[in-house]
C-alpha cells in the first residue's frame, strides 16, 4: 500500500517535496479544498504530481455506504486500501440560529467521532465492535483522512470550527504513536486548525498510556470510559480491568495535566438492572472526590443478539439528580441517530452480513 501525503506533517513533506513553497499549496489543495486526487491540485506542475503519484495517494478511504438520521447524525462506512472497513460519525451537536431578517446569529455546530482501529482490543461485552476482534491500527493518515472526507461531504469549509472525539471503533491509546501524529496534523495553522481543545480521547483506561498521552501535552481533552463503581462489574463489562482497575485509572487522571477551565468527562454507560440504581450513584460521587469531573450518562444502545438492556427514562433521570445534588456535574447524553445504525460497529455489522 502507498501512504496518503494525509499521513504527514506538514514538515515531514518539508524533507520530501522541493521547492519547499509546493508543500505549502499542497496542504492547501488537502485540507483546505479537500482534493481527493492529485488531478484536482490545479497550480502544482504535472511533472511534480506524476511524481508524487508514484510514491503517494491522497485519500486512502473510500465512502462505501452512509446512513442518515431524522435529528441531522450521518453514520459512514468506509473502506481502506486494504478492503478493510471503518465507521466515522457526522453529529449536529447544535442547530443554527437566525434572526428575524434571515441572517445566522448562531451557526451549527458539528462533532466528528473517528476510528483508530481496525476492530479493537479491549473486548468490552457491550460493543459490537469487539466481536469482530482486532485486525489493525490505523496510520495517522486514515485517521486525519476520516476528519477531511466528512468535512468535505457536507460542503463544511476547512475553517469552521468543528469538533473531534476519539471514540469510534477502536481503543485510541492503543495506537498512540499514530494518534498523537494525527492530532498534530489536525493542529497544523495552515491545514484545518482544529486545537487541542477541539479534540477530545476517550479511552476504556489504559493507565499506563494516559500517562503517556500527558506527558506528549497535546493540550486534548480526556474522557474515561469508566461504565461501573466496582472492579467486579467493571471487568464483566471490560475485561481489560483487570489490568487498569478503577483505582490505577483515577489516579493517573488525577496526574493528567488538565486546562484549569476544563473538567474531565467520565463517560458512564448505563445498563438496566446493572448500574442504574442509586447505590452506584452514591458509589460514583464518591470515586470522583477531588477530581474536576464532568459525568456523562449514557443511555445503552441495543443490538441485535445483545444481553443488556436500556435503562428506563425515570432511573437515568433520578441517577443524574443525585450526581448534581451531591456536587458532579453530570449531563445525560440524547442518543444521536437511534433510527440509523449509530452505535459504534452497528453499520459494519450490518452490511457484512448483508453481503453474507
Amino acid at each position: 500500500m502507498k501512504p496518503s501525503l494525509l499521513d504527514f506533517t506538514q514538515k515531514e513533506l518539508l524533507s520530501q517535496i522541493k521547492p519547499s513553497f509546493r508543500v505549502k499549496q499542497i496542504f492547501g489543495w488537502l485540507y483546505h479544498n479537500y482534493a481527493q486526487n492529485f488531478d484536482e491540485m490545479k497550480n502544482i506542475p504535472k511533472a511534480l504530481k506524476d511524481e508524487l503519484a508514484q510514491k503517494f495517494i491522497v485519500n486512502p478511504l473510500k465512502i462505501i455506504k452512509k446512513e442518515e438520521s431524522s435529528d441531522g447524525t450521518i453514520k459512514y462506512l468506509f473502506e481502506l486500501q486494504d478492503g478493510k472497513t471503518i465507521e466515522a460519525v457526522w453529529l449536529k451537536m447544535k442547530e443554527e440560529i437566525t434572526d428575524e431578517e434571515g441572517n445566522i446569529t448562531q451557526e451549527s455546530k458539528y462533532t466528528i467521532c473517528v476510528s483508530t482501529q481496525v476492530g479493537c482490543k479491549v473486548g468490552c461485552a457491550f460493543c459490537l465492535t469487539a466481536k469482530g476482534g482486532f485486525t489493525r491500527d490505523l496510520t495517522a493518515g486514515e485517521i486525519v483522512a476520516q476528519v477531511v472526507n466528512l468535512k468535505r461531504d457536507n460542503n463544511h469549509k476547512h475553517n469552521r470550527m468543528i469538533n473531534i472525539v476519539y471514540m469510534g471503533m477502536g481503543e485510541p491509546l492503543d495506537n498512540l504513536d499514530n494518534l498523537a501524529k494525527a492530532i498534530e496534523i489536525f493542529k497544523d495553522e495552515e491545514g484545518l486548525c482544529i486545537s487541542g481543545k477541539r479534540q477530545t480521547v476517550s479511552t476504556s483506561g489504559l493507565s499506563n498510556k494516559i500517562d503517556k498521552l500527558g506527558e506528549l501535552d497535546l493540550g486534548v481533552h480526556i474522557a474515561i470510559s469508566l461504565h461501573a463503581v466496582d472492579d467486579k462489574l467493571r471487568t464483566e463489562l471490560i475485561p481489560m480491568n483487570k489490568a487498569h482497575n478503577i483505582a490505577s485509572i483515577i489516579e493517573a487522571v488525577k496526574r493528567f495535566p488538565i486546562d484549569t477551565r476544563k473538567r474531565v468527562m467520565f463517560e458512564y454507560l448505563v445498563i438496566k438492572n446493572k448500574n442504574d440504581d442509586l447505590l452506584s450513584a452514591k458509589k460514583l460521587v464518591k470515586l470522583l472526590s477531588g477530581i474536576k469531573a464532568k459525568v456523562n450518562l449514557i443511555y445503552f444502545n441495543p443490538y441485535p443478539g445483545t444481553e443488556y438492556e436500556r435503562p428506563n427514562r425515570a432511573d437515568m433521570i433520578a441517577f443524574q439528580e443525585y450526581l448534581v445534588n451531591h456536587g458532579l456535574l453530570c449531563t445525560i447524553r440524547d442518543s444521536k441517530g437511534i433510527d440509523i445504525s449509530a452505535a459504534c460497529g452497528q453499520l459494519k455489522e450490518k452490511t457484512q452480513n448483508e453481503l453474507k
